[in-house]
């Protein structure tokens, strides 16, 4: 059927028209028993108080601070949501929305202000502290996720994630989260998107710290990301499961690659390899280590440019075990798919050495793809059934956490494209279990408007809209937030559900 749903695409305006063509639209579709619900955040995008109590500085106070003018709209995360001072109006939001977790990211940087564990700062941990057990008061369960890019300067200074130091230094601070908030949080997530930070930030000028030294860097930092995500997984494992018996994971971004035709289904695999396989496949598959396509064409291309060896670092066979097995969840954040070509352009459109030039194939979406308010993100809630499935049959059905899923928009509070972007994902998601993948959470991104990166303000993806121009950074519910209420109230996907978006009440409970 997605085959089919997939030709009809390219005519009909959305998955909703494309399933009722193929005769497998549902009006209302039940999510299976003990399947949970959530919203997420990341601690740069929302927290504000950058050098308030103690909190030294990390690489993105240091970009916007030194080229003010980096993001889209030469804004910075200085103040952003001012959550660490309104954190009980956040808590507030989840339970207007009876939400069963909150996935929220820690300050390194505010946690450790010397980077190291000598120094805790106890302003820091008595803001998660309150807001860990704000939420527990209500029933809502706290999903950490230690590092959503924002390492500390300090750290950077001395070579971030390309200096294999760093995963002693991610251990200590691990371990003290641990310490500090694990009698309390049964989720834990090691790294947000490792793709990003290597590629976008090292390889690239796209994220902080933007040090744009291709198809060497983004690689070193690969390696030692992952091996140091081992290392605070075995920490827990080892150290802190039997006593709290939590659990603990990776999340990747997995866009999905959809070949042009049939003559560039290995393009799209290879894209597939390169762009997250390469997180996914040393942790996830039997054999570990870097995806054999990644190893052979890195080093090939590597010897024909000159290189001693290859520029895609070597694991050893002890980090390889090391790595392989180190997740207890696919950690999946997903918003968007490509289409894939390999033609003779390929070979020189990229500067060498490159990590496109690497992988020998470009991406890109058509525009009559729907869109949203950041260039990058088209609707096309197909690729998301076929990424899920992929992931299940590639590597063993792993239990699966959707711990990002989105859509942005300007400002303003009705949001019908939202609304239909996350019906359609989640009838996708739908089919993806009934096809038997192993998923067991659903997490909105995001519980409010937030600093985008790069794209500053100028994106929304809240189920919140916030009013930055407002000394109190007033939240104020999106129609979105009242459809996601109603999801999350039934258990149920319901097309026909309409809300009156009048006022928003707390679930009792909650």
């Amino acid at each position: 059927m997605w085959a089919f749903c997939f030709i009809l695409l390219t005519s009909y305006a959305t998955l909703s028209e494309c399933k009722a063509a193929a005769g497998k639209r549902h009006d209302v579709r039940h999510f299976p028993d003990g399947f949970l619900f959530g919203t997420s955040t990341a601690a740069y995008q929302i927290e504000g108080a950058w050098d308030e109590d103690g909190k030294s500085e990390n690489i993105w106070d240091h970009l916007t601070h030194e080229d003010p003018c980096a993001t889209k709209d030469c804004s910075n995360g200085d103040i952003a949501d001012d959550s660490y001072h309104q954190y009980k109006r956040d808590v507030e939001m989840l339970r207007e929305l009876g939400l069963d977790f909150y996935r929220f990211s820690l300050s390194w940087s505010r946690l450790l202000p010397t980077s190291f564990p000598d120094k805790i700062n106890e302003a820091g941990v008595a803001y998660y502290n309150n807001l860990i057990n704000e939420m527990l008061k209500y029933n809502i369960e706290p999903m950490v996720t230690l590092y959503h890019w924002d390492l500390p300067q300090k750290l950077q200074d001395l070579g971030g994630w390309a200096n294999p130091n760093i995963v002693d230094w991610f251990g200590d601070y691990a371990r003290i989260a641990f310490e500090l908030f694990g009698d309390r949080v049964k989720y834990w997530i090691t790294m947000n998107e490792p793709r990003e930070v290597c590629y976008q930030g090292y390889g690239f000028v796209s994220m902080a710290p933007r040090l744009n030294i291709q198809g060497v860097a983004e690689y070193m930092c690969a390696k030692n990301l992952l091996v140091a995500h081992a290392r605070a997984y075995h920490i827990y494992d080892e150290e802190f499961r039997a006593l709290y018996g939590g659990t603990i994971g990776i999340t990747l971004s997995t866009s999905w690659y959809e070949p042009e035709s049939e003559r560039e289904v290995e393009a799209a695999e290879d894209t597939t390899q390169f762009e997250w396989g390469q997180y996914a496949h040393p942790i996830f598959s039997e054999s570990g280590d870097f995806p054999p396509v990644m190893k052979e064409k890195i080093a090939a291309k590597s010897t024909a440019q000159g290189f001693y060896r290859s520029r895609l670092p070597e694991f050893t066979p002890e980090e390889i075990e090391y790595v392989r097995g180190s997740s207890d969840f696919f950690g999946l954040n997903h918003y968007t798919s490509y289409l894939v070509y390999r033609n003779e352009s390929v070979y020189t459109a990229n500067e060498i050495p490159s990590y496109y030039d690497d992988m020998e194939s470009m991406v890109y979406q058509p525009n009559h793809w729907d869109g949203s308010a950041s260039e990058w993100l088209k609707k096309t809630s197909w690729g998301f059934y076929n990424l899920l499935m992929k992931i299940k049959n590639d590597y063993n059905n792993p239990i699966i956490y959707i711990t990002e899923n989105g859509f942005s928009t300007t400002s303003g509070l009705d949001d019908d494209d939202r609304i239909l972007y996350y019906r359609e994902y989640l009838d996708a998601m739908l089919d993806a279990i009934e096809g038997g993948a192993h998923v067991e959470a659903y997490t909105a991104w995001s519980l409010m408007d937030n600093f985008e990166w790069l794209a500053g303000y100028t994106a929304r993806f809240g189920l919140y809209e916030v009013d930055f121009g407002s000394p109190e950074r007033t939240r104020t519910p999106r129609k979105s937030a009242f459809v996601y209420k109603e999801i999350v109230r039934s258990r149920s996907l319901d097309w026909h559900y309409e809300s009156d978006s009048t006022s928003m009440t707390i679930d009792e409970g909650h």
